[in-house]
Order: structure tokens, then C-alpha cells, then sequence
């Protein structure tokens, strides 16, 4: 009796998430259909013409603009931004530079410092007990 694995597969949206593109602006067939493991690592190692232009003009998912404009996710909500941008919208935004954004940037920044100095507490105490740092 042989047994053969079957692929692991995922849905769409899972797979447009680990690529950083928006779903809705995948072609029909990646939308329908289910997407390998192999398929998903095909097209990280050699994206096709589609996914290159989703990632340099989008849309974009929510995650990547937030990442783009330096804010969290639930500050491109406070600033009502709820859809997907493409590039171009992002850059006007940034150019603006309107006032929501420059307080959820400054909000960010502050979350950074604040994780820093945690982490660098936390090591120095790991090194007053004795313990290694994780």
C-alpha cells in the first residue's frame, strides 16, 4: 500500500495575504480557485507580471498601507481610511501629510520607543539575574 500526501492548499485570501496584495485585485482565477504550497512558493521566487504590478501600484491591503504611511492599522481607521489605496493615493496622502497622519505617525513612533525600552529592560534584568535573553 503506497500513500501519497496530498498538496496542502490554501484559500485565496490567505494566499493574497502572505503575498501583500489585495484579493479583489488578484485576476478570476487566482480569486476561484486554491492555491498549493508549491504554487504559493512559485510565486514568491518568480512573480508573475500581474502580482509585480499589484505590489508597485496596487491596491494595496490595508496592512501594506499602514505599512507604507507608518501608522497602525487601527490609525489609518481613527484617520477613515477603510479601503484599499493604490500607490498613488498613498503618496498624495503622504504629500498632504494631513493632520490625522502626522499624529498616528508620532503615535507610532512613540509605540517603537516604548517596545525598545522594554526590550532593553527586559535584557538588562536577564543579565542582573543571571538568565540568558530570549
Amino acid at each position: 500500500m503506497t500513500s501519497h500526501k496530498t498538496p496542502q492548499t490554501m484559500k485565496p485570501a490567505t494566499a493574497a495575504k502572505k503575498l501583500g496584495v489585495y484579493l479583489e485585485a488578484t485576476p478570476a482565477e487566482f480569486q476561484e480557485g486554491v492555491v498549493s504550497r508549491t504554487e504559493l512558493t512559485a510565486l514568491q521566487a518568480d512573480p508573475p507580471e500581474w502580482l509585480l504590478e499589484l505590489r508597485r501600484n496596487g491596491p494595496h491591503p490595508r496592512p501594506v498601507v499602514a505599512a507604507k504611511l507608518g501608522v497602525s492599522i487601527a490609525g489609518l481607521a481613527r484617520g477613515g481610511v477603510t479601503d484599499a489605496l493604490t500607490t498613488e493615493q498613498i503618496d498624495a496622502l503622504k504629500a498632504d501629510s494631513p493632520e490625522w497622519l502626522q499624529r498616528e505617525r508620532a503615535t507610532q513612533a512613540d509605540v517603537r520607543k516604548e517596545a525598545v525600552r522594554i526590550k532593553e529592560k527586559n535584557a538588562e534584568r536577564a543579565e542582573q539575574t543571571g538568565r540568558p535573553r530570549s
